[in-house]
C-alpha cells in the first residue's frame, strides 16, 4: 500500500482507516483504497456521513461484517472504544470465512506485498468464486489476439505499403539541404475491436451467473477494451470491480455492486436504458456484443425487439449465448426469440465455460447468420 509520507496530510486519515480494516482481516485491494479517497474528494465531503457512504461504496465490506465495519468507523473517526471483534463474530462466520487465527492473520498482513490479501473463500450468496476454473487462464492470454480487428485512425511509420508522410518527408528534405532522401511512409494501425459482455443475473440464470462472472473477469483482464454490465431489473456496470487482478476480490467487489441478483428480469427495458446513456451506448459502437441470457422475457417482447435492433445497428457483431441451447432439443420457439432471431449474428450454447470461451475466441472468423443456421436445424 502507498506510503503515508507521500500523501497530502488531509489524505492520511483515510489511508489509516483502510489499514485499520486490513489489520482486522477485511479484504481490501489497493485499487479500493484509491477509489475511497477519490470518492471522498468528489463528495466534498460535507459531513462524516458522506465519508461513511464513500467507504461503504468503495471498500465494500461483506453484509455479515457490516456491523463490525461501522464499529471500526466510529472507533477511528469518532474516538469510540475499540470494538470487541472476537465477541461480535460467531463461530459459524469464522468457519465460513476460513481466515484462521488472529495471530496468523497479522503475520500474513506483515508479509504480504502489493496489498493482495484476500480471504480464502469469496461468496455471492452461497456460490464459491474463489475456486479456479480450467481454461480461463489460456482464454485470458489468447483473447486480445483473437478478437476481430479494425483499422484505427492512428498511424504508425512503415517501410512499405504506406501513404506518404508529407510533413516529415519535407522536414527531412530541409534538414538534408535539399537532397531528396527516401520518402517516409505511414500506415493506419490495426487494433482489436471492443468486447461488450451483458450478463443476465435474474433468478432463472442463477446456476450460471457465477461462471459468467469468472469469464467476464478473465475478459477484462485479457482485453484492454472489454466492458461488462449486468442486468436483471437494473443495469450495473462492473468494470471497476473486474479490473482488480485477484479474482476472489474482484468478484466479491462485483457482488457488492450489483443489487438485483437472482430477481426478476426486464431485459427489454434494461437494454433500452443501456442505449439511452450516450456513454454506455458508445461502448457498443463497432464492438462485439455478447449477451449471456436465456432471453425469457416476461410480458410483451416489443421493447426487447426494439433494443436488440438498436444494438444490432451499432454493433460489429451481436451474439446471444443462452444456456438453453446446451440441450440438443432446444429450438428458438418463444415469441421473444423468434422476434430477435433475424437481428442476431449468433445464437449459441452458453451452458458451459468451454463453449463460451471457444465461441468468443472464434469471433474473428465470419460465419452464417443465426437465422440461417436455426432455420436449417428446425
Amino acid at each position: 500500500m502507498m506510503q503515508v509520507e507521500s500523501l497530502q496530510p488531509a489524505a492520511a486519515p483515510f489511508l489509516g482507516f483502510a489499514r485499520l480494516l486490513r489489520r482486522h482481516a477485511f479484504a481490501i485491494a489497493p485499487e479500493q483504497v484509491t477509489s475511497f479517497m477519490q470518492a471522498v474528494t468528489l463528495l466534498g465531503p460535507r459531513s462524516m456521513a458522506d465519508i461513511r457512504e464513500a467507504a461503504l461504496a468503495t471498500l465494500a465490506p461483506s453484509p455479515d461484517r457490516r456491523g463490525e465495519f461501522d464499529a471500526h468507523f466510529r472507533s477511528y473517526f469518532y474516538g469510540d472504544a475499540e470494538p470487541s471483534i472476537e465477541g461480535e463474530e460467531d463461530d459459524e462466520t469464522r468457519i465460513k470465512d476460513d481466515r484462521g487465527t488472529r495471530k496468523e492473520e497479522k503475520q500474513i498482513a506483515r508479509q504480504e506485498k502489493g496489498g493482495e490479501l484476500s480471504s480464502a473463500l469469496e461468496q455471492l450468496s452461497s456460490r464459491d468464486f474463489q475456486r479456479d476454473t480450467d481454461g480461463l487462464g489460456l482464454f485470458r492470454r489468447r483473447l486480445a489476439s483473437a478478437l476481430p480487428t479494425r483499422r484505427s485512425f492512428r498511424t504508425a511509420r512503415t517501410r512499405s505499403r504506406g501513404a506518404l508522410d508529407l510533413r516529415r518527408s519535407l522536414s527531412e528534405i530541409v534538414s538534408a539541404d535539399g537532397d531528396i532522401p527516401s520518402p517516409l511512409l505511414r500506415r493506419r494501425q490495426t487494433v482489436p475491436r471492443k468486447l461488450l459482455i451483458l450478463i443476465d443475473v435474474s433468478g432463472s440464470m442463477k446456476p450460471h451467473t457465477a461462471d459468467y462472472l469468472k469469464l467476464a473477469h478473465a475478459a477484462v483482464q485479457g482485453a484492454d477494451r472489454a466492458e461488462v454490465f449486468t442486468f436483471g431489473t437494473r443495469l450495473t456496470r462492473i468494470n471497476s470491480a473486474l479490473r482488480i487482478r485477484d479474482r476472489g476480490q474482484a468478484l466479491a467487489r462485483a457482488a457488492a455492486l450489483v443489487d438485483d441478483w437472482d430477481g426478476g428480469t426486464h431485459m427489454g427495458p434494461t437494454l433500452l436504458a443501456f442505449l439511452s446513456v450516450p456513454r454506455f451506448s458508445a461502448f457498443a459502437r463497432g464492438a462485439c456484443v455478447v449477451i449471456l441470457s436465456d432471453a425469457l422475457e416476461r410480458g410483451s417482447h416489443a421493447e426487447l425487439e426494439l433494443a436488440m435492433r438498436r444494438l444490432g445497428a451499432r454493433a460489429f457483431r451481436l451474439s446471444l449465448a443462452t444456456p438453453l441451447a446446451g440441450d440438443p432439443r432446444f429450438r428458438p420457439a418463444t415469441a421473444a426469440l423468434r422476434a430477435i432471431l433475424p437481428v442476431l449474428d449468433d445464437l449459441v450454447d452458453g451452458s458451459s465455460l468451454k463453449s463460451l470461451t471457444d465461441f468468443i475466441l472464434s469471433l474473428a472468423r465470419p460465419g452464417p447468420a443465426a437465422e440461417a443456421i436455426w432455420k436449417r436445424v428446425s
